[in-house]
């Protein structure tokens, strides 16, 4: 059975690091709208329904502006949400979607997510009635990545579930061998695994998820996933041998996207 879901794309105006960050030029189109071209490419992955649809769920009316001058759907939310999960849950009210239905959320300054990573995230989830989100890691092979707090880690158990997700340098090695063996800054024998910031949800946890209280553990490490497993919830992740394009987040990271776009 091929797999139906929604791609929701968050876009928040305000950023203290890249201002109006949506609407950032990229080649002539603004980010968000090539985040959207960019998912929108899911549907020509195998297993895929041509019915899944992909909506920016946009706190501004100049981002709808920008979607509807190149042909992308958008829709209006508030501009006071705390989180993402809470703008996804008003989008999904907006669109009507049953609680069966599956959403994943692509965030609005991925324009190099690879499609493919998507439609897996998407498939493992359809394929794991028991798991209520879905997520994707890669392997981390350099120690600055490893030791760096702003690198999300992830450890899993043999069935592919999170165990736990951390800024931490996790798992640890009791015996210090997590640590490189040479000047290459290569980690040499350790499953460590980055998180990759995309999730799929059903809609019906979607919908709970802002009402469930924040949990110590996610407050500590600033991490909201960490809600969903400290209230019983399950996420399964898929690992993927590559590392997707990398996001934008301040002007270098946008410097840094319009060279590999071949635009700059």
């Amino acid at each position: 059975m091929s797999a139906t879901f929604t791609i929701l794309i968050p876009a928040r105006l305000a950023s203290t690091r890249l201002p109006d960050k949506p609407l950032a030029d990229i080649g002539g189109k603004p980010m968000i709208v090539r985040v959207a071209e960019r998912a929108a490419e899911v549907l020509q992955v195998p297993g895929v329904s041509p019915a899944t649809q992909i909506v920016v769920a946009a706190d501004d009316k100049r981002i709808l502006d920008a979607c509807a001058a190149h042909g992308v759907r958008a829709l209006l939310t508030r501009n006071d949400h705390l989180s993402g999960s809470d703008r996804l849950a008003e989008a999904c009210a907006l669109l009507g979607l049953p609680d069966e239905a599956m959403v994943v959320n692509v965030q609005g300054d991925e324009p190099l997510l690879p499609p493919v990573l998507i439609a897996q995230v998407a498939q493992l989830l359809q394929a794991h009635p028991q798991a209520s989100m879905s997520t994707a890691a890669h392997a981390i092979d350099n120690a600055d990545e490893f030791a760096n707090p702003n690198v999300v880690k992830v450890v899993c158990d043999a069935q592919g579930y999170a165990l736990y997700f951390s800024r931490a340098p996790i798992p640890h090695s009791r015996d210090g061998g997590a640590y490189p063996a040479s000047h290459s800054g290569a980690l040499v024998g350790l499953p460590a695994l980055r998180h990759i910031g995309m999730y799929a949800y059903r809609v019906g946890f979607l919908k709970q998820f802002p009402n469930l209280p924040p949990a110590p553990i996610e407050r500590l490490e600033a991490l909201e996933q960490l809600r969903a497993m400290w209230h019983g919830h399950r996420i399964v992740v898929t690992v993927t041998p590559d590392a997707p394009g990398p996001g934008v987040d301040t002007p270098q990271d946008l410097q840094r996207v319009r060279l590999l776009f071949g635009i700059a």
